[in-house]
């Protein structure tokens, strides 16, 4: 016999088989005793096991993927819920600290410490109302292409490729690899909420921005009582 026609007779039985059984689901309630007389190879490998065993096998092996999967779902369910922590603690400092330099301190002190972001830069090109605090830092001049650069952000940046130097916002000690970058706005962007580390893989293009967003519309939200 052709090989070829063997392997299509043997595709034929086995459809008929197939078709047998699920036409016949009551086939093995009538021939109990089969299922402790099939054999099959088991699954992790060591000899055969009966169709039963076989059956509880990936019965258990599904329960076990179920429990990592599970388990991931918790320990990211309590990671959301820390950071959200965090967030809310920055929301009531923000709303509590009346005036501007106190709380852009308290901005750095909390992605510092809750955070855990070695570096922090803020860049406002807005007017202060209070003129005593045009002296602050975070109101230094910034380039024309920042600014540009900064007002096509529909959505915070996170990569290691800023489209301008943003290195040269922190100390000369500091050597950022990577970058998230979150635009402050009104109607229009008025400022940069800029943090940094030195693990490139801190802050990465893939990465999910919600809270990142966030904590720009808060910032955003709050600063606009201190500037014009």
């Amino acid at each position: 016999m052709d090989p070829q026609d063997h392997n299509i007779e043997e595709q034929a039985s086995e459809y008929q088989v197939t078709s047998y059984l699920r036409a016949h689901p009551q086939f093995f309630e009538h021939h109990t005793t089969l299922l402790t007389e099939l054999y099959l190879p088991s699954p992790h490998g060591h000899g055969t096991v009966s169709l039963a065993e076989r059956q509880q096998l990936a019965q258990r092996d599904r329960i076990r993927v179920m429990d990592v999967k599970l388990s991931q779902l918790i320990k990211h369910g309590e990671e959301n819920d820390a950071i959200s922590d965090k967030v809310h603690r920055l929301t009531l400092g923000l709303l509590a600290s009346e005036e501007l330099e106190l709380m852009l301190s308290l901005l750095e002190h909390s992605l510092r410490e809750d955070f855990q972001v070695p570096q922090v830069a803020l860049r406002l090109w807005a007017t202060p109302k209070a003129a005593e605090n045009a002296a602050l830092p975070a109101f230094a001049a910034v380039e024309p292409e920042a600014q540009a650069w900064a007002a096509s952000l529909a959505v915070p940046y996170c990569g290691s490729s800023p489209g301008f130097a943003a290195a040269s916002w922190f100390d000369e000690q500091a050597a950022p690899a990577s970058y998230a970058i979150m635009p402050l706005r009104s109607e229009q962007v008025f400022g940069l909420l800029v943090l940094a580390s030195d693990d490139a893989q801190r802050f990465y293009p893939e990465m999910g921005t919600l809270y990142l967003k966030r904590i720009a519309e808060l910032l955003s939200a709050a600063l606009l009582r201190h500037i014009s």
